[in-house]
């Protein structure tokens, strides 16, 4: 079961770790991956296994106590929430800045048992959940508005301002950035992060380290296996990645599905592409009543005119009438200078700075990011 509570057990005392067997044996919602007797094994198996919740007994022997093993977890930057056993006479109070997320003291129910490792792990999701990374997903209803292109480098122009960017390929049928960026087909994607628990030291194998400083996490390789990756999944990719980062910006396809939702719902921003096209400027009003139904915020949203200088004989009105306001950000034509920027896979920002559309980009990721542009910095 992929949502089961991944539970390591570290008991020393066999009538204990038995008793703690039977009950997590009447029920589904927590696996139990291994009792451990020696607490010196344990921070290999944490890697290995990669549990949810660890039990420790306090009264736990061997060259590791069990309090000793505690502390060493939490100075070993375990972000895993440790839930310590105990007995009446030895008390223990929680304390999450020493590593005791939760205290179980002994006897205990099954109910008891499961409903404190739940708690557990419960906290600690909410805590992951609120990574200090701002999240902005770029999204076009309608192809063919040059989205993937912006989303590259905004990606760019957000990393030269200093902060520590990645960039997410959403698109998992079609990988549009292992296209644009002429990225081999045997290059790692999402598909080889683990489907468990995710480390911080898994993402290292697998991101794509782009010569302008970014890091790309892509999409799989062929079609077919984007029905390999679970809504589940990244969920827990884009936590990880939002303690990780300062800034994740994620490309994603002109759909509407679970997985472009969850992409959508967790941004901090959607920046919406639109451009002078009929179709264009009718899909986008679709999406914005379905915006509204969803529950997002109008600030949550915000809309980018790309070829902004190349209206096609639109009144501009036209758009702000159908938006119901001014779109927030605007990017001008770069003609050439993107074209042969794109079939070299290079980003056209550091290609050519100065340009006027560099320029337009590197503002955008500065009002987006609330940061100096860095291309006003070079200068």
């Amino acid at each position: 079961m992929p949502d089961q509570i991944r539970l390591l057990v570290v008991e020393d005392v066999p009538q204990v770790a038995q008793y703690i067997r039977g009950l997590l044996n009447a029920q589904t919602a927590i696996k139990l991956l291994d009792v451990v007797t020696d607490g010196n094994r344990v921070f290999a198996l944490a890697q290995e296994l990669r549990p949810d919740v660890i039990l420790v007994d306090a009264l736990l022997q061997g060259r590791l106590k069990g309090m000793q093993l505690v502390a060493k977890l939490h100075e070993s930057g375990n972000q895993v929430p440790v839930i310590v056993l105990t007995v009446p006479q030895h008390p223990v109070q929680p304390n999450p800045s020493t590593g005791i997320h939760a205290v179980l003291p002994m006897p205990f129910t099954g109910y008891e048992l499961v409903m404190r490792i739940q708690q557990a792990r419960q906290v600690a999701e909410e805590a992951e959940q609120t990574g200090a990374a701002r999240m902005i997903t770029v999204f076009a209803p309608k192809g063919g508005v040059g989205k993937t292109t912006l989303a590259f480098n905004l990606a760019v122009a957000v990393g030269q301002s200093g902060l520590r960017t990645c960039l997410i390929d959403g698109s998992l049928q079609f990988g549009d950035m292992r296209a644009l960026l002429k990225v081999p087909m045997d290059a790692p994607s999402l598909l080889d992060l683990p489907t468990d628990r995710i480390a911080e030291s898994d993402l290292e194998d697998v991101l794509w380290r782009d010569p302008s400083g970014i890091d790309i996490l892509l999409a799989p390789p062929r079609v077919e296996l984007s029905e390999m990756v679970t809504v589940r999944d990244l969920e827990k990719v884009l936590s990880l990645l939002r303690r990780v980062y300062q800034v994740l910006i994620v490309d994603t396809p002109a759909v509407i599905n679970d997985v472009n939702l969850a992409f959508l719902d967790a941004a901090d921003t959607i920046l919406e592409v639109v451009s002078w096209d009929s179709t264009t400027i009718h899909s986008t009003m679709v999406m914005a009543d379905a915006f509204r139904a969803i529950g997002y915020p109008p600030t949550k949203v915000h809309y980018l005119v790309n070829r902004s200088d190349s209206t096609g004989g639109f009144d501009p009105q036209v758009l702000t009438n159908a938006l119901g306001r001014n779109p927030e950000h605007s990017v001008s034509s770069g003609g050439a200078l993107v074209v042969r920027a794109n079939n070299e896979g290079i980003p056209f920002v550091l290609a050519d700075p100065t340009a006027q559309i560099s320029q337009d980009v590197f503002r955008t990721a500065a009002e987006l990011i609330g940061r100096p542009a860095a291309a006003a910095v070079r200068r």
